[in-house]
């Protein structure tokens, strides 16, 4: 049995025959070729990888060089853009002289002139419609909208005239204080006049110009006494430096008035005041206050207190 399994016909071992010397042969020149001819792969690898990196770094160092000069171009497009700008802006800008001012008496337009702002301009006029002026050249700097640098310009052209730079002087009130023997007239004298005088303070500065116009004015000197906490003793220390323009009072017009008007004097009560208007729409018109002195209403003492305050024009 096993014979006629391994029985081969002469061609059948021909075959079996070359098939091995093949394998045989193969297996000769597979494991012997290495070492006939020799393998060039790895400097192959090697030089194609260093092409590589070369071709590559020849192809950044153009896109260097390329961007290089779109940068180049890039900046003296912009050098030249900017140059020109600022030649235009500078034409805008220098629109302006510089000249000698004084910021107290110049108008908008010689500001302008100067190279403010318009606003700026009006700021100033503000400031010194409200009463404010310039003493100094620092006191110009401090006008909302003047830039440091503008100012720092102007500063060698501005002039303040001498009357500016001076505190003003109230004559009045430097003649009290050189003098105190001054008069204070009390028809006209604001708070602070009255102040100077020694033995009127804030108070009776106040109740004093308060009193004047609640009556029109003061006919005497003692009307002093009427001041409330007006003690005598102090009075007697201002009197000496007080006086009164009778002048100076303004007066009612009797043929004109009304009940109320004439009321709203503290020396003439509503009962007063009205017969005053009965005694006119009767007569027609009063010409002289003699013509009072018949009306029950008032005293002797009280028409010779309201005489200065009434007219018959």
């Amino acid at each position: 049995m096993w014979k006629d399994f391994f029985y081969f016909s002469k061609g059948q071992q021909v075959g079996i025959i070359v098939l091995l010397v093949l394998i045989f042969v193969v297996s000769v020149v597979r494991f012997a070729l290495p070492y006939l001819i020799p393998s060039n792969s790895n400097a192959f690898d090697t030089n194609f990888v260093a092409e590589a990196e070369n071709f590559k770094k020849s192809l950044l160092s153009l896109d260097s060089i390329q961007q290089a000069e779109r940068q180049r171009q890039f900046e003296e497009r912009y050098a030249a853009y900017k140059l020109n700008y600022r030649k235009d802006f500078s034409k805008k800008e220098n629109h302006y002289a510089l000249f000698n001012f004084d910021p107290n008496t110049a108008d908008s337009s010689t500001f302008v002139q100067l190279g403010l702002k318009s606003y700026v301009a009006s700021n100033i006029l503000k400031y010194r419609s409200k009463g404010g002026r310039f003493k100094s050249a620092e006191d110009f700097s401090k006008i909302y909208g003047i830039p440091s640098d503008k100012f720092n310009e102007l500063l060698p052209y501005i002039q303040i005239d001498e009357k500016f730079s001076k505190p003003p002087v109230n004559l009045e009130k430097k003649a009290v204080k050189e003098n105190p023997t001054s008069l204070v007239e009390l028809n006209s004298a604001d708070t602070t006049l009255l102040m100077q005088v020694k033995g009127i303070g804030k108070y009776y500065a106040k109740s004093i110009v308060r009193f004047r116009q609640n009556t029109g004015g003061f006919f005497s000197v003692d009307q002093l006494s009427e001041i409330y906490g007006m003690t005598p003793e102090n009075l007697e220390k201002i009197k000496p430096f007080c006086t009164v323009n009778p002048n100076l009072i303004e007066k009612i017009k009797v043929n004109t008035s009304s009940v109320d008007h004439l009321n709203k004097h503290p020396y003439i009560n509503f009962y007063q005041a009205k017969a005053i208007y009965e005694l006119r729409r009767k007569k027609g018109k009063l010409h002289q206050f003699g013509e009072l002195k018949n009306l029950s209403e008032f005293t002797e003492e009280q028409l010779k207190k309201i005489e200065p305050y009434l007219s018959f024009e």
